[in-house]
């Protein structure tokens, strides 16, 4: 049987390319909807694709909310037709008019943001104010990742969220707690680390329900924890990497089951010694935050890194002599979202032939606005 990577077209596919597979995505949004027991509660992040056809599938699927990163993937949401699209990311100096200006382009899109300090909140605000506009805002809750957000159990997160109501120009929007630091690979481990984490947020949640003040959501988690708190019918769910799914989680999360949807394809440009063969898979095609493998290849399983820069990546494999200059290999990234900013488009392939090219327009910082 021919694996479900393999491209019978090569000739049309230059390299390093990345490769992604919609019937394959399309099984990971609907594995992603029946786990979180249907759309309502399902808010998925766009910075893992920052494709606006990936959101017109969603939306296809019933999914109508979003979370995204920065204004240019705010930007493409809208533009696909997203109703719902939240900004995760606090709203800072000249982007709080770019965020405005956004918002006034495209009326039919609810937009909300994030903040977790009053300076912030307060010039957010008078630019909005001073256009007669209102911007919806979540409060950030740092649940242990230490990165943004306030300690939900201070009294500065209340005082911060009864700011948000008293002061012209913004609204609150509820809370949002992103437990990224949590990622322990066996489940019930994770469980009641995701549980611990997020207490003290189910409480500051309670106490502003006893308020007068309104809480319309709380935004919760992303992949590892995403079957967690599918379980708490009180938040949203953000899953984003299961879209397309990594071997950097694939193996690290057994529990959860996706597939892989985008892989790389490379070739051999040059065979620089015995047992070494040299890939046009450098640092600007494969994300390399991380130590390697960065990638792990379908038909080269047993390969070791020795060297990676900009263009090159230079593997030691046994067989590296039953390969020649020109050959095509196909690999799984470890991290799917940050390998997907350095390429500019992405090769779709159906029943095994590489056709359209999608223009990943959101890898820009800048659309239009």
């Amino acid at each position: 049987m021919t694996p479900w990577y393999r491209v019978t077209n090569l000739e049309d596919v230059p390299s390093p390319s990345l490769l992604l597979y919609p019937d394959r995505i399309q099984e990971n949004i609907d594995r992603m909807i029946k786990m979180a027991g249907g759309t309502a509660r399902l808010r998925p992040h766009l910075k893992t694709h920052k494709l606006a056809e990936l959101v017109r599938m969603q939306l296809a699927a019933g999914i109508d909310k979003f979370k995204c990163a920065t204004i240019a993937e705010a930007e493409m949401a809208a533009g696909a037709g997203a109703p719902d699209v939240l900004l995760a990311y606090p709203v800072v100096g000249p982007n709080a008019a770019r965020y405005l200006h956004l918002t006034q382009r495209f009326p039919g899109t609810r937009f909300s943001c994030l903040a977790d300090n009053a300076s912030a909140v307060i010039a957010l605000a008078e630019v909005f104010d001073r256009a007669g506009a209102v911007a919806e805002v979540l409060l950030d809750v740092d649940c242990g990742q230490r990165r943004t957000g306030v300690v939900p159990g201070s009294d500065w997160a209340m005082d911060l969220y009864n700011l948000l109501a008293t002061t012209r120009g913004v609204t609150p929007g509820g809370l949002h707690a992103y437990d990224g630091h949590i990622g322990e690979a066996e489940l019930d481990l994770r469980t009641v680390q995701c549980r611990a984490a997020f207490d003290p947020v189910d409480t500051l949640r309670r106490n502003l329900r006893a308020t007068d003040l309104p809480l319309p959501r709380v935004v919760a988690g992303g992949t590892p924890t995403f079957p967690i708190h599918a379980a708490n019918e009180s938040v949203e769910c953000s899953p984003g990497t299961c879209v397309l799914w990594d071997f950097g989680y694939g193996a690290k999360f057994r529990d959860l089951n996706f597939q892989f949807a985008a892989v790389l394809l490379t070739r051999v440009v040059s065979k620089p010694g015995a047992n070494l063969l040299c890939l046009d898979l450098g640092h600007k095609a494969v994300a390399s935050e991380n130590p390697a493998p960065r990638v792990q290849f379908f038909n080269l399983p047993v390969a070791t890194a020795v060297n990676h820069s900009e263009e090159h990546l230079v593997l030691e494999a046994p067989n590296a002599n039953d390969f020649s200059v020109g050959d095509v290999f196909y690999g799984i990234p470890r991290h799917i979202c940050p390998t997907v900013a350095l390429h500019s488009e992405v090769v779709v392939v159906e029943n095994g032939v590489a056709g359209e090219r999608w223009r990943v327009t959101a890898r820009d910082r800048r659309l239009t606005l």
